[in-house]
């Protein structure tokens, strides 16, 4: 990471009187006054390139060409004239000249004006030009979990902590395995005192940082080349929401993180290292990198031509819900799992829909028994006989194709059998050619079915006094209310997540609902929260509880039969906004989420969202 520095040496008079030497700052960043050098011998300290700033899998030290973003690190020294190169030491360090790492034997009378110097591992190195020596001291920074295994910068990741910090957890309890040291390796006299620790958006753009965290003497990793020295920050929790970051026990060891951004670490204020951020590191399946899903957010006005429930005007509303997604997909970074954000989020306030639905057999689904179903559909007049015995889903069909002969469209849509009801329902959705939702009405002086047992519901939305919610009973069909707002902005993909805010749901008590997959639901994968919901925020965390209901596939909560986790983000009951709140997840609930959403799925939600995305 940071910002190329360069070094001019001017030309170098060897019968000058003694050998001055300038030496460099520690860290081989940023735009400071370029030392004027006047003799033949330079020393330097870098550290080494051992992060993937090209994002391509590889460290930056290890590529065969550097050019680009992976040169973001080499330090360049502009010579004044063309100059012999004669020999490289030391296994600390290579030389670019070119974009190509030289490192060993030399070309016979390589001459260059432009010469680039590019840490390799902790150590010292020497590099001889025909007028001057460049002396060169590398230090290397390590990151290392809880086992003290060193973590790759270039090709593994940083984990978001899904426990409480070490100052609150219960006495015995196992260190943090997401919480990460970073160690300087390096000559004891070189070690800086302290480091700043930063974290990034997965669109760039600083997130939170940690300044001037202090370094004490620290265990060097295996392998650490005799002769080097180590210092090490206390381990460092990258965290999924702001109470859990700035409570006291905590505040001074975490920092806000985000799957897909990184973790900067920076010394004397230029960054030396950088490392992803990606799910659990160590799970049933493996590392965890990244996934998505795909949401299609859908903010409902309390009437036609009405203010937005949330954030006061359509764009307020908007912003809003881009907001309350963004919390969900950092708590759910615990799983390595992101929503999207900007042009990958769609977001949308819409009006509620007019009665352009019916529901055939209502909640009770009984059969006919004879009689006739008429209504209007704008202009147009619709009636169909009913006859003994046909059940709600063949008069259905029968009623769609009265609707096609009428010059409009119908969308059957069948639901299932309610535990109260007789047969399973269906719907019928009916637009215009075009596809415009027809408001629907009954025919003046008539009912919509003089059917004495089939019964005929109008579907209409009116959230003046709440959506009208599901209980035990209708769960698995929805209500009618519910049915004709989400069948009237759901799509058709099965694999997209669809998400409702709406004013609030009729009673008390409920701020949150889920329609999870089944082979005979109709209403499949959506969620639905009120504006109640995102003014609890961290209280509930309630998207992100019930996007995990869908993710999960799981309709009730690990508590409702088995021990209370108040922290769980799944919990059934809890509210509360502090840091023992439900905001956490297990490594076995991201495994199940894979396993029931992921790529393999019967109805893939999760798809792999790379880490590694090259960049020129």
């Amino acid at each position: 990471m940071g910002r190329v520095a360069r070094i001019r040496a001017g030309c170098f008079a060897l019968a000058a009187a003694g050998l001055v030497t300038a030496l460099a700052a520690a860290e081989p960043h940023g735009n400071a006054p370029q030392p004027k050098v006047d003799a033949p011998s330079l020393s330097l300290t870098l550290f080494a390139d051992q992060d993937d700033d090209d994002n391509n899998g590889v460290a930056d030290g290890r590529q065969a060409q550097v050019r680009g973003a992976a040169a973001s690190d080499v330090r360049w020294i502009e010579l004044g004239h063309p100059q012999k190169l004669l020999s490289v030491q030391g296994s600390a360090l290579r030389v670019i000249v070119g974009g190509r790492p030289l490192h060993g034997q030399l070309e016979p009378a390589r001459r260059v004006r432009r010469l680039g110097l590019q840490g390799v591992t902790g150590g010292a190195g020497e590099v001889r030009l025909s007028d001057l020596t460049v002396n060169v001291g590398v230090l290397e920074l390590a990151a290392v979990d809880d086992h003290g295994a060193r973590i790759d910068l270039a090709r593994s990741h940083a984990s978001i902590s899904r426990v409480l910090p070490s100052e609150l957890a219960a006495p015995g309890a196992p260190p943090d395995a997401d919480a990460l040291r970073w160690i300087v390796i390096g000559p004891p006299v070189a070690l800086p005192r302290r480091v700043s620790v930063r974290s990034t958006l997965p669109e760039g753009g600083k997130l939170d940082e940690l300044s001037r965290v202090a370094l004490s003497k620290a265990t060097c990793p295996p392998h650490t080349a005799t002769g080097l020295a180590c210092a090490g920050t206390p381990p460092i929790r990258v965290t999924s929401d702001r109470v859990d970051r700035s409570h006291p026990g905590s505040a001074a060891h975490s920092l806000l993180g985000e799957v897909g951004g990184r973790i900067d670490v920076a010394a004397g204020g230029h960054a030396v290292a950088s490392l992803r951020v990606g799910g659990p590191r160590r799970s049933a399946l493996g590392p965890i990198a990244r996934y998505r899903a795909h949401l299609r957010v859908r903010v409902v006005r309390l009437m036609r031509g009405g203010s937005a429930p949330i954030g006061g005007s359509t764009q307020g509303a908007i912003a809003v819900a881009r907001h309350e997604v963004r919390s969900a997909s950092r708590l759910w970074g615990q799983c390595g799992i992101h929503f999207g954000y900007g042009k990958l989020l769609d977001v949308q306030v819409v009006d509620p829909p007019p009665p352009h639905m019916l529901a055939i057999g209502c909640d009770l689904g009984l059969p006919a028994s004879g009689g006739q179903i008429a209504f209007r559909a704008g202009k147009r007049v619709v009636k169909l006989k009913t006859h003994a015995g046909q059940t709600p889903i063949q008069i259905a069909d029968a009623l769609a194709a009265s609707v096609r002969r009428a010059g409009l469209r119908a969308i059957v849509s069948p639901n299932p059998r309610t535990s109260l009801g007789a047969l399973p329902t269906a719907d019928v959705l009916v637009r215009t050619q075009r596809g415009k939702m027809i408001r629907l009405a009954p025919i003046a002086g008539s009912p919509l079915s003089s059917d004495r047992t089939l019964r005929l519901c109008l579907g209409e939305v009116n959230l003046t006094d709440g959506l009208d919610h599901f209980d035990d009973f209708d769960a698995a069909a929805g209500t009618v209310e519910e049915r004709i707002l989400l069948k009237a902005f759901g799509d058709s993909d099965p694999t997209t997540i669809d998400v409702f805010i709406v004013p609030n749901f009729a009673r008390t008590g409920r701020i949150g609902e889920s329609f999870l997959s089944s082979p005979d639901a109709s209403i499949r994968n959506t969620v639905i929260v009120d504006r109640a919901a995102v003014q609890a925020g961290a209280r509930s965390y309630a998207l992100a509880h019930e996007l995990g209901h869908v993710l999960l596939d799981m309709p009730g909560h690990p508590d409702d039969y088995g021990v209370d986790h108040p922290s769980s983000l799944m919990d059934a009951d809890a509210a509360d906004p502090t840091i023992f709140g439900p905001r956490r997840l297990s490594v076995k609930e991201c495994v199940r989420a894979l396993r029931e959403s992921g790529p393999g799925a019967a109805v893939p939600l999760l798809e792999k969202w790379p880490l590694f995305t090259p960049v020129k």
